[in-house]
């Protein structure tokens, strides 16, 4: 804050009518827009004199034509007095605030008190005059001033241009992560096709080699032969139903009525997690649903997902262990009331869950250390990994996030220090045989 000043103004400043309609002003640019209020016509009119021809002026007698003024243009600095009829100009100087929060001010008044002080420290003023004041003192305030308002654009601006590239740099990295689970479902898919192929091949060159030795086919050789071509017709659908199953899947990821059978999608996982480098030292084990249903969500991102945590629960620990993925059916919505954060818990998306039955839990749990409390908040952000360098991208918990989200199902992490960890995945659902049971299932823990 400067201290007090003097001055009196000059005679010979010029005194042009201005309007003060609502009225949208073409800017200058670079020469910023000042909005002058103050309830003596001849302090408006001085003010815009002395600041006109640096600045472009738009002059208010009162509050309600302030903020219309305001309204209609981009203000960056407000030169107020703080005695107006109906609203001090403190009280005003709030209400802009509300519609241009960037815009900064001077105030300038002949009475000041510690009250009116403390008020205009609290809306961040950027200079308090007090009247009468020298011109190269009025200058040198809105100067001020307008350097503070360009000086906070271009930092919100950057700020605003780092953010955008944040954003990018992680959207690029979670598509190249995505892409790379996506390629491990492709090959999965080969190595699921591999095995039939290789069934097909060797029936084929039996029956092959049947066909060639024998000079003349008996009812044995024909019977031989039929038994192969069965063999081979039932290897090559197979190959045929996991290639069109899984494909389909990736090509319609953005279908809204997608779904995709529960105790199918555990096979298939179990095909690929037989396969994958991170199984070394695991004991693997699933229990799929006793009477099968369907997610309502496309295939390709359910497997994704669901390999995103047991890859997540093989890694938890170097030495061995064991995960266990169990499915269960939910008739009916989940009280919420006993699920909540904790030091051993956390919940995600419970404010986008779509809590209505059927719903499928399905829990992947692993024996290992279990999470601390200190990091249990921490495990589904961008990046954050607790394992060495160039080992992991810390992206796979937040992918499992999103595609949580995306289906509208809820996720439950309950943890516990030396005993291991459960993630709890609850999903919409429909079902495909349900019997009846006497009441609604506990939520599993």
């Amino acid at each position: 804050m400067t201290q007090q000043r003097r001055m009196t103004m000059s005679d010979s400043y010029e005194m042009d009518d201005v309007s003060v309609a609502a009225e949208p002003v073409a800017p200058i640019a670079g020469r910023g827009t000042l909005l002058v209020v103050d309830d003596e016509e001849g302090a408006r009119r001085s003010i815009r004199a002395v600041l006109k021809d640096d600045h472009d002026v738009l002059l208010a007698e009162d509050a309600p034509s302030a903020l219309e003024l305001a309204r209609a243009n981009k203000v960056d600095v407000a030169v107020l007095d703080i005695r107006l009829g109906g609203m001090s100009g403190l009280e005003l100087l709030d209400r802009l605030k509300e519609l241009e929060p960037s815009m900064e001010a001077v105030v300038v008044t002949a009475f000041e008190s510690m009250d009116t002080l403390r008020w205009a420290l609290r809306l961040h003023v950027c200079d308090f005059i007090t009247k009468p004041f020298e011109v190269s003192v009025l200058r040198a305030a809105v100067a001020s001033a307008m350097q503070r308002h360009l000086l906070a654009c271009a930092t919100r601006s950057g700020e605003e241009v780092l953010r955008q590239l944040l954003e990018e740099q992680q959207g690029q990295r979670m598509q190249e992560q995505m892409l790379r689970t996506q390629n491990e479902i492709y090959g999965s898919i080969i190595h699921d096709i591999s095995g039939p192929l290789t069934v097909i091949a060797s029936f084929a060159e039996v029956a092959d080699q049947r066909i060639t030795d024998a000079s003349r086919l008996g009812a044995k050789d024909l019977e031989f032969i039929k038994k192969q071509l069965r063999t081979i017709n039932q290897q090559a659908a197979n190959c045929v139903e996991t290639s069109r199953r899984y494909l389909g899947f990736l090509r319609r990821r953005s279908e809204k009525d997608s779904r995709v059978g529960v105790n199918q999608l555990l096979a298939d996982l179990t095909r690929f997690i037989q396969v994958h480098p991170s199984r070394q030292n695991v004991h693997f084990s699933v229990q799929p649903l006793a009477e099968d249903a369907a997610l309502r969500m496309n295939g390709a991102d359910a497997i994704q997902m669901l390999l995103n945590l047991v890859v997540n629960a093989f890694q938890c620990s170097p030495d061995h262990h064991s995960v266990e993925i169990q499915a269960s059916l939910v008739l009916y919505p989940l009280d919420l009331r006993v699920l909540e954060d904790g030091p051993r818990d956390r919940m995600l998306n419970v404010e986008g869950f779509l809590n209505v039955g059927p719903l499928v839990a399905v829990a992947v749990r692993d024996n290992g250390p279990g999470i601390p409390p200190e990091l249990l908040s921490k495990i589904f952000e961008p990046y954050f990994t607790t394992k060495p360098e160039r080992e992991g991208t810390g992206l796979g918990l937040n992918i499992v996030e999103r595609l949580v989200r995306g289906a509208r199902g809820m996720l439950h992490v309950h943890t516990r220090a030396g005993e291991g960890c459960t993630f709890t995945v609850y999903l919409p659902a429909v079902t495909l045989a349900v019997k009846a049971q006497n009441g609604p299932p506990a939520p599993a823990e």
